[in-house]
């Protein structure tokens, strides 16, 4: 397969606008995307609090290198925190009971090894959730799609629907505010869940086919299509997979050395 045509009608640094501090934005996206997927890797195959620990405490450090608004990132930390509280409470009721019981009330008891299970599942859900944030959140769509069509050659029509998809995501969330104001002001009582994702959904495949046939109608996903900006590798994307990489050992290496390593598969 031959290599994307790039025009070169804007300049190889062309970014969209990004705070200062947000160095995590400027990277390669596939690097970021390789660095998220990189810190998952001992996560998924582990259920320990050394290799979750030292995980979450390497996305912690990077937070404030991510392009997400420190707004918008401790909303997110703190929706994470109250779902793993949520996720200690339910493992330590549903988990073996071993230990000393801390209390009981009724049918269910919460001893010290439940709770041991739960603060573990919370710690571990923590651990994925916070870095695919602070990383993933700090990847734009349109540098993305540049980099899947210009690195990894994958087809036009394929990179440029999930763009439209992705641009989608925002317009959505939109939609829905309005389809509730909408629904309030014509006296309809209240908003229920199955009637707002039926209108959602029925909203989304409108729109979904519209910009299907305009797409189609421009020539997008036409053959020989250029890309407008170049797409090239640099020392720090480099730098950053290598800096996943060494975390994601450091942490199994830690785990096993101080004997809390514990596969799941």
């Amino acid at each position: 397969m031959s290599a994307p045509l790039v025009a070169h009608s804007l300049p190889a640094d062309a970014l969209p606008a990004l705070p200062a501090r947000a160095w995590l934005g400027r990277r390669d996206p596939l690097a970021v995307a390789l660095a998220s997927l990189v810190l998952s890797v001992p996560i998924v195959v582990s259920l320990d609090p050394v290799t979750s620990g030292v995980v979450l405490l390497a996305a912690l450090i990077l937070a404030p290198f991510s392009a997400v608004p420190a707004r918008r990132l401790l909303a997110c930390v703190g929706v994470f925190l109250l779902g793993g509280l949520l996720t200690i409470w339910g493992t330590a009721l549903i988990a073996q009971d071993s230990g000393a019981t801390l209390f009981s009330f009724g049918a269910y008891t919460v001893s010290q090894g439940s709770l041991g299970s739960g603060l573990l599942v919370g710690l571990r859900a923590l651990a994925v959730a916070v870095p695919a944030v602070v990383l993933l959140g700090s990847i734009d769509a349109t540098r993305l799609a540049d980099s899947l069509a210009v690195r990894l050659r994958l087809p036009a029509r394929f990179v440029l629907g999930a763009l439209g998809a992705m641009r989608l995501g925002g317009v959505l969330m939109e939609e829905w505010r309005v389809l509730a104001s909408a629904r309030r002001a014509r006296g309809l009582g209240g908003w229920g869940v199955f009637s707002a994702l039926f209108a959602l959904l029925v909203q989304a495949i409108r729109r979904g086919t519209r910009l299907a046939v305009t797409m189609d109608a421009k020539g997008f996903g036409a053959p020989g299509r250029t890309w407008a900006r170049p797409v090239r590798g640099s020392a720090p994307d480099v730098v950053l997979v290598a800096c996943a990489v060494a975390v994601a050992l450091g942490a199994v290496a830690l785990s096993v050395g101080s004997g809390a390593w514990n596969l799941v598969w």
